[in-house]
């Protein structure tokens, strides 16, 4: 069997192995996707094709929408001439349940595949009034136009000398192609951002913004450009929740056994790791202010939640403060010390699946409930059926990239929270302070048998091993004082920590795991 349109058509073949396909007429969809376009995609990697491509599959087969999503890509333009053009613009969906099922789905409703060179098409579709929606999963670093300085990074500099005739950055070409459609009438059309980042709607206006405006004075574009796209268009805020990891051998294997054939995973020129089919977590979150000027698709029906910014800033919170992100992060420092390389298997080990769900009752303590998504019922998900599932090959390592810039979030609020309630006492947290114990024992680089390993990037990794230079493993008393400058850096931990009356527990505990081999597993038991 190819993924193909012409090897689905043997529908009965397909259904056999208990491979959904789509249950509309992928033609008829294509024909009328590209003449009266609506939704139009940046970012034609894993997660879009899984998850968002699987929202227009849904509405598509419930017959409530007669449009699919065009996809663009404009960092690596590999994902589209080895995934895109060979497979017909179809995706093989595989969700990975953690019973061991596996749900597989060819999915149709991207029905194209465009560089993002392709000025010509870019704007072709920029100026249909039937465009609703603009989206993006391109990354959080994606959306930034200027470098740690404020300064405008190189590429940006260039496309806003030479205007929006042939723009490289994402955030220039989109600017161009909204340049175009007010040129072309300046019908409405909301521009909504889906990476995993805070406030992502700021970040993607902000960008559009920057550059606009650096069009306008230099009088490369209309200086009534710019308050177009303050009045007419919309740039929602969402939050997104869906673990998407590298395509796995199993799971190719799986296919190709079921005669699947050509299912074997590429590795661009840019490193990207993508394949014919994308495997995938059950579970998936998608929260959109409901803010479309232009109206949009019935995306309610395909699972997704429309609401108000606030009630987006709130489910975002909820995930990154307390039921997802502190556990991974958790998990990842402790991961690494132990020896761990995927996190199903630290859900196994006793003491690390103890040290989860009290990390998850300190937070829940103080939870932020956005009232369309229940704390406990998401929570309880993640740590009953979505770290355990053993088809996820998510690594502590990779989740362990960059901790330094997410503990201020991911365990900071929490302490605020604690700090700030007339009921509750920040120094009687237990879960959390271990972990930022951990984390300075980690980066030490050594792991609890004593073994170097080598931590994973983070900026201020360097930094952080010359603080620790003089620590040694099997002598606590090296570790005397040296850790009270940082504790007390309101940025890097949201608050100053002795303050809050955890400096000396977190001292404590970094010395009791520096003890000796060994030392890291009998802090976790004691805990």
């Amino acid at each position: 069997m190819k993924l193909s349109l012409e090897g689905i058509k043997n529908r009965k073949a397909w259904e056999e192995k208990g491979i959904k396909l789509p249950n509309f007429d992928v033609e008829a969809v294509r024909k009328e996707t590209a003449a009266n376009p609506e939704w139009i995609h940046f970012g034609a990697g894993n997660i879009f094709r899984g998850f968002i491509g699987s929202i227009a599959q849904s509405l598509l087969n419930a017959g409530r929408t007669r449009t699919g999503i065009i996809a663009v890509e404009s960092f690596d333009f590999d994902i589209i001439d080895k995934i895109y053009a060979p497979f017909d613009n179809l995706t093989l969906n595989v969700l990975m349940g953690a019973d061991a099922t596996l749900e597989t789905e060819v999915l149709a409703g991207i029905t194209e595949g465009v560089k993002a060179t392709d000025y010509d098409r870019l704007y072709e579709i920029a100026k249909n009034p039937s465009l609703k929606m603009i989206s993006f999963t391109i990354t959080e670093k994606g959306y930034a136009v200027t470098d740690v300085n404020g300064s405008l990074t190189g590429v940006v500099a260039d496309d806003i000398e030479s205007g929006p005739t042939a723009p490289k950055h994402t955030m220039s070409i989109v600017a161009a192609m909204l340049y175009v459609r007010y040129k072309s009438g300046g019908a409405p059309v909301a521009v909504v951002s889906m990476d995993n980042c805070s406030h992502n709607g700021e970040k993607l206006k902000s960008g559009v913004m920057t550059v606009a405006k650096a069009w306008a004075a230099v009088g490369k574009v209309d200086s009534e450009f710019v308050g177009y796209l303050d009045n007419t268009v919309s740039f929602p805020w969402s939050m997104i929740d869906k673990i998407t990891p590298r395509p796995d051998a199993k799971i190719q294997a799986k296919l190709e056994e079921a005669g699947v054939c050509d299912m074997a995973s590429r590795v661009t020129a840019k490193g990207t790791y993508i394949a014919p089919f994308v495997n995938a977590e059950k579970p998936q979150y998608l929260v959109i202010e409901d803010d479309f000027p232009n109206g949009r698709p019935p995306l309610e029906e395909g699972g997704v939640y429309l609401t108000t910014r606030e009630t987006v800033n709130k489910a975002e919170t909820m995930k990154v403060t307390t039921c997802l992100n502190p556990l991974h992060t958790g998990l990842a420092v402790f991961g690494c010390l132990l020896g761990y390389t995927t996190i199903w298997e630290e859900m196994r080990d006793s003491e690390l699946s103890k040290l989860v769900n009290k990390i998850a009752a300190e937070g829940m303590r103080v939870v932020t409930d956005p009232g369309i998504i229940d704390p406990q019922k998401f929570v309880s998900e993640v740590i009953n059926d979505r770290l355990p599932n053993p088809y996820m090959p998510d690594a502590p390592q990779r989740i362990a990239t960059d901790t330094s810039q997410k503990i201020p979030v991911r365990y900071g609020e929490t302490i605020k929270a604690y700090i700030n309630s007339a009921e509750l006492d920040a120094s009687t947290l237990e879960a959390i302070p271990t972990v930022i114990a951990g984390w300075f024992r980690y980066l030490m680089a050594v792991d609890d048998n004593g073994s170097a390993f080598e931590p994973s990037p983070d900026p201020m990794l360097c930094d952080m091993r010359v603080m620790l230079a003089g620590v040694e493993l099997g002598k606590p008393e090296t570790a005397d004082g040296v850790l009270k400058d940082v504790l007390k850096n309101a940025v890097l931990f949201g608050t100053d920590l002795y303050a809050a009356g955890l400096g000396e527990k977190i001292e404590k505990k970094f010395a009791a795991m520096i003890s000796g081999a060994g030392a890291v597993r009998a802090a976790l038991k004691e805990v």
